[in-house]
């Protein structure tokens, strides 16, 4: 019985943080769109993402020099 005492009012505050911490969500913006990040992982890019300029740079250097290598 006496650890009751002491179970209840933890229990009380984890509950009102959890409380908190789901209106915080809800308010900053978490909940807003539930149905584009389900999808996004089902469909590919059509176009691939681009490469970074230095990577460009060295491809265009190779395919000047008759270097096997990525086509520019």
């Amino acid at each position: 019985m006496d650890s009751l005492f002491l179970l209840v009012p933890i229990v009380i505050f984890f509950i009102v943080c959890a409380v908190k911490l789901f209106f915080w969500a809800v308010n900053s913006g978490q909940y807003d769109d539930l149905e584009t990040e389900g999808r996004r992982i089902l469909f590919d890019d059509d176009e691939p993402a681009e490469r970074p300029r230095e990577e460009q740079k060295s491809s265009a250097t190779r395919a000047e020099q008759g270097e096997p290598g990525d086509k520019p």
